[in-house]
């Protein structure tokens, strides 16, 4: 089958940075689905592994979100057919979405929404996930709570913020604070249903303090080492802070004073760990679904960068690597092959 893949760690423009290779269609395990896959999406992720983890024995299939069609079941597969349609984030120790097939665990797997084609539905299960654990298993919010308290998050227009701003509001009762320094991105943060926006390249204390908002929890998604003193002066006491970016150093030492909880998001954890509760991903894939086709959530995608080949994958990438992407940006999946 076709994929695209890379060998070397290095920038997206050098000439190995992104190929096209033909491997073995995969073979499935017992609980897994092969999924002829239809439509992905470019993450952060995607961009970090390329520039800077060369993989051994071979090249590596990235893409960490795809939409697409059943086409095999494992022997102990018991939630899904062939013909099924599916969206998911997959598994960070296999093989990616960038490529015609992809053997994928079935609890980690959700039906895709009727409402959106594959191409826009790729967009939403890596972004859903990461917002989901950080609200509930994270932050522990029970749904339908958290009415008195306010949610800040940081870099509220990138895929992440996007879905989070939206599941805080339709699922607890939080005030979202969002932070954008752009006319657009002020306005997408507007849009996925913030109830202020703040600049994240002022003082955001202050910008609370006007506000008259203290917020108890922080999402921070981006630059959190940059932002990190700020964050520790504007969280109430007893507040939780929850990161997913990468800092190089973080004294969370300075946070004993408020008695604050700091943690990590990583939703690949359940999967790379198989922990007990990993059909949780598919339980929560379902219920975004169900949210999608019934208008309670609106798709994140801003950018649909073309079919899955070299030349827009490279460029899709770079996109993701100016830091300016808003919302997710996604591709069709291969073209089919001419007789």
């Amino acid at each position: 089958m076709r994929a695209i893949g890379y060998e070397t760690a290095g920038p997206v423009d050098a000439p190995q940075a992104l190929t096209l290779i033909d491997v073995p269609r995969p073979q499935i395990g017992p609980r897994d689905l092969l999924v002829e896959v239809r439509g992905i999406s470019v993450n952060p992720v995607d961009v970090k592994l390329r520039a800077g983890v060369t993989p051994e024995g071979g090249p590596r299939i990235l893409g960490f979100d795809a939409a697409g069609v059943v086409v095999e079941t494992g022997a102990e597969v018991s939630g899904y057919a062939v013909g099924d349609e599916v969206f998911y984030a997959g598994d960070l120790t296999r093989p990616g979405s960038n490529a015609q097939f992809q053997a994928v665990d079935e609890r980690i797997v959700g039906r895709k929404p009727a409402s959106l084609d594959f191409t826009e539905a790729a967009g939403l299960p890596l972004t859903s996930i990461t917002a989901w654990e950080m609200l509930f298993d994270s932050f522990r919010i029970a749904e339908g709570s958290g009415a008195g308290d306010s949610l800040l998050v940081i870099g509220g227009a990138g895929g992440v913020g996007s879905i989070l701003i939206q599941l805080a509001k339709r699922l607890t009762g939080l005030t979202v604070i969002a932070t954008a320094s752009r006319p657009q991105t002020r306005d997408w943060v507007t849009k996925m249903g913030a109830d202020h926006v703040i600049d994240h390249r002022q003082s955001m204390p202050q910008q609370l303090a006007e506000l008259g908002l203290e917020p108890r929890y922080v999402a921070a998604l981006t630059g959190t080492e940059g932002h990190f003193a700020a964050i520790l002066e504007l969280i109430a006491p007893r507040g939780h802070i929850a990161l997913i970016d990468d800092p190089a150093t973080l004294d969370i030492l300075a946070a004993k004073v408020k008695a604050l909880t700091v943690s990590w998001e990583f939703m690949f954890t359940r999967s790379m760990f198989a922990m007990a509760d990993i059909s949780a991903q598919r339980n929560l894939l379902d219920r975004v679904s169900a949210m999608i086709d019934a208008g309670q959530l609106i798709s994140t995608v801003t950018e649909r960068a073309g079919p899955l080949d070299v030349e827009h994958l490279r460029a899709a990438h770079a996109r993701q690597e100016s830091g300016r992407v808003i919302g997710k940006q996604v591709l069709d999946g291969f073209a089919p092959t001419r007789s």
